[in-house]
């Protein structure tokens, strides 16, 4: 367990936006940063950071919390895993109460495999260093393809031995369990239960995840037998899913963002020659097909994909219809084809750095021009032909959710496709209207199926008419007010009525000492608050922000984050004022503590009369009146003082 005095010198040290702009391209706006959510697709931004609450909070999947929370969220990582992960970024040394234990086993079962994958990528790479068969076969091999002693440490490269059991039983023997070993991947069960190696004999490329640590592995064989795969590739796992991993999006994240341009090239050896080169913009698909999660990931960090191609004139043609879905998530693409028997790491290695980036920015082209050129020369002069290349040339700009950009691309497509420019424009309003249509379906039939809606935040309360809520969210709605009052104004010292060296926290869980909380998170929130008051403490923001808690830490966020904020200039242009709720906190305060005790009073009065309707007995209504007639004079006074307070 790590020491608290450990976990404070971490929240001290962290910069939220530091970290999350490690993941997400964050831009700022007024006292906040802003971006697109990595927990949902979306084209408009609503993720936002504020760096002087500590916070993020994503408006389109509702999470939020700290920078610990995030960690947790995106790449979930356990609470100790997180805070060891921000130790390691602001190199603060990590005191634990009790010694880690020893045997490799943990209970966590994703983090056994991350600790297998770990002690695997030292393994590969120590044999790759340390062996004479490292040496002489895997240390050969990539510095015959020119690979220096910094990128074979940076990317961990590593090598198999070419025996059957070589890394199975050097883990085996050092107590890593058998479980874990299969589930990775890394190694093969026998029907005999024995294990064997899946990656004897080949040089290995460690996968990092985003946050650095080797969830998988691709093996490349040396040999030239054709019976033997050329690549072998972890399974799928816990924590590896091909679909969503981008090869060297560690090492070039922050270039990325830095150069606004991400390079996607195909295999391993392309990234780390171009790496090398000192363009270290660049990632790979590792031979998959690209998919809508490794293009969200690109999009984090860049709005501007160029995708490097090989010679092979197929191979584009194949993967042009799956590039579409680079335009549908609203990326700009671009298009770098190299000579006939050239892929970037044999160009980069002949020509040299300079070469490189000059090939590039002669020939890249805007893909959908690109596309339109390829297939343009395919179809020939065959006008049934040329008709199939105008429609899916149209489908693709179709895909273009900015209207400006696509009709661009209207107007060169129809100088290159010698076709009127009305004609595509037709073709384009036919296809927008019938996806339109097909997304307001799916919508509905979505809406239908979904869990009723939250109750909206105190900022969208202003514009409800309480009348219209159901009970249960008006008392929800009365409670949040109460913690978002709580949190934003409970370290604060009361200036009204005398009261002096009294702070509106203790003053408000004083008065709130009658009220029973329904929602359960808020009974807890309460609870704590009051529990810290009674030590002698006042609990600040920051105090729930990193609460162990989840939805202590989820409410407090919800109603500390608010998605929209009043322009500086909002009263000059509109001359429109708006009411600021702390000029009268006597108001502020007394009137959300009262407001919930009038709703609390309403739902007693409410079953007071069901009762009385039931209650067939004298004596027994005599006394239900009794009770009734009693809370109609607190909801009286009540009423008088809320009338009094707020517009005295």
């Amino acid at each position: 367990m790590i020491t608290k005095a450990t976990i404070d010198r971490i929240m001290e040290a962290t910069d939220i936006v530091e970290v999350i702009g490690e993941f997400v391209q964050l831009k700022k706006r007024g006292a906040n940063y802003v971006g697109l959510s990595p927990f949902a697709n979306e084209r408009t931004p609503s993720f936002t950071v504020s760096p002087a609450k500590g916070i993020f909070k994503d408006f389109s999947s509702g999470k939020g919390g700290s920078a610990v929370t995030f960690l947790m969220e995106l790449e979930k990582f356990t609470y100790p895993e997180a805070l060891k992960w921000l130790a390691k970024k602001y190199g603060i040394e990590v005191e634990e109460t009790v010694e880690t234990i020893e045997n490799k086993e943990e209970q966590d079962r994703r983090e056994s495999l991350m600790i297998v994958t770990g002690f695997a990528a030292k393994f590969f790479h120590e044999s790759l260093l340390q062996t004479e068969e490292g040496n002489n076969i895997g240390l050969s091999y990539f510095k015959e393809r020119g690979f220096s002693n910094e990128i074979i440490q940076k990317f961990e490269l590593g090598y198999s031995p070419d025996q059957w059991e070589a890394f199975s039983s050097r883990a085996l023997k050092d107590g890593y369990q058998q479980q874990f070993l299969e589930e990775s991947g890394l190694s093969v069960k026998r029907d005999n239960g024995t294990l064997y190696d899946r990656y004897r004999g080949r040089v290995m490329f460690p996968i990092h995840s985003f946050t650095g640590r080797v969830i998988a592995f691709g093996g490349r064989t040396l040999k030239n037998d054709k019976s033997v795969p050329k690549y072998v590739n972890s399974p799928e796992s816990e924590i590896y899913h091909k679909s969503s991993v981008l090869y060297g999006l560690y090492f070039a994240k922050k270039a990325i963002r830095d150069e606004d341009n991400c390079f996607l090239v195909e295999g391993y050896a392309d990234v780390l020659s171009v790496f090398q080169a000192g363009i270290e913009n660049v990632v790979a698909s590792s031979g998959t097909s690209l998919t809508v999660e490794q293009i969200k990931l690109i999009g984090r960090f860049t709005q501007n994909i160029t995708i490097l191609y090989d010679g092979d004139a197929a191979g584009v043609k194949a993967s042009l219809r799956g590039l579409d879905m680079i335009l549908e998530a609203g990326l700009n693409v671009k298009v770098v084809l190299f000579p006939d028997g050239h892929d970037p790491d044999s160009y980069v290695r002949k020509m040299g750095t300079a070469g490189f980036k000059k090939h590039i920015e002669e020939n890249k082209k805007d893909f959908i021009l690109y596309k339109t050129d390829i297939l343009l020369k395919e179809a020939g002069k065959d006008p049934i032909k040329k008709a199939e290349v105008i429609r899916e040339i149209v489908e693709s700009v179709a895909k273009i959710p900015d209207s400006i950009k696509a009709s661009v691309f209207i107007k060169e497509c129809s100088y290159l496709l010698q076709i009127d420019e009305r004609a595509l424009l037709s073709e384009l309003n036919k296809m927008r209207t019938a996806k339109a249509k097909k997304d307001s379906q799916q919508q509905q039939q979505q809406a239908s199926r979904n869990a009723p809606l939250p109750a909206p935040s105190p900022e969208d309360l202003l514009f409800f008419d309480e009348r219209d809520m159901p009970a249960v969210q008006q008392d929800f709605s009365q409670e949040r007010e109460v913690i978002r009052l709580l949190l934003l104004y409970g370290n604060r010292v009361i200036d009204w009525d005398g009261l002096a060296n009294t702070y509106i926290g203790p003053f408000m869980i004083a008065e709130l000492s009658d009220v029973e909380f329904e929602n359960s998170v808020c009974k807890s929130f309460v609870e704590i608050y009051r529990r810290e008051v009674e030590n002698g403490l006042l609990p600040d923001e920051q105090y729930f922000i990193h609460h162990p808690e989840k939805e202590i830490v989820d409410l407090t966020v919800d109603m500390l984050a608010t998605k929209y904020t009043l322009s500086e200039n909002w009263y000059e242009m509109h001359k429109i004022l708006v009411n600021d709720e702390q000029v009268n906190m006597k108001a502020t305060i007394l009137g959300g503590i009262f407001h919930l005790k009038k709703h609390k009073v309403a739902k007693i009065l409410e079953t007071l009369r069901n009762e009385l309707q039931k209650t067939p007995g004298e004596a027994d209504q005599e006394i239900l009146m009794s009770k009734y007639m009693h809370m109609k004079k607190v909801e009286k006074t009540i009423s008088d003082f809320l009338g009094s307070v707020i517009l005295k």
